[in-house]
């Protein structure tokens, strides 16, 4: 049995565009949060983390802030980009503590999790004024 690759979109109908290379991120480490049908965590959700997000994920036993050297992983500081889990992400928003998402670097699985005016009220707006 072939385990096949989704296609690269992202929830906006557009070419999936990568998420992080610093640090790496996605189920495949390629920066881009792409997924198949092996990734149980559907791994789809481009979020710019915030310390509220991190604290809540550490208290539901995922820590994404301690460095773990053993798996390649520095930990993540607040305002990193990292593909996160939709379920995960949508516990998050319900807790009222969902980080800012990425919309053209979330790929278009998370829309059988998310709905996509959920996922635009919380949109990252990037600062015109920054070079970002």
């Amino acid at each position: 049995m072939s385990v096949e690759l989704t296609s690269g979109r992202n929830v906006l109908g557009a070419p999936l565009r990568a998420c992080s290379f610093d640090p790496v991120t996605g189920y495949f480490r390629d920066g881009c949060c792409r997924t198949r049908e092996d990734d149980s965590g559907l791994h789809v959700v481009c979020a710019r983390v915030t310390a509220d997000f991190l604290a809540f994920s550490m208290q539901r036993g995922n820590d994404l802030s301690t460095p773990r050297p053993e798996w390649r992983f520095q930990g993540l500081e607040p305002g990193q980009r990292w593909c996160l889990c939709a379920n995960r992400w949508l516990e998050a928003w319900h807790a009222g503590v969902a980080p800012p998402v990425v919309l053209d670097s979330t790929h278009e699985k998370a829309l059988e999790v998310i709905p996509l005016n959920v996922l635009q009220t919380h949109a990252w707006q990037a600062d015109r004024s920054s070079s970002n």
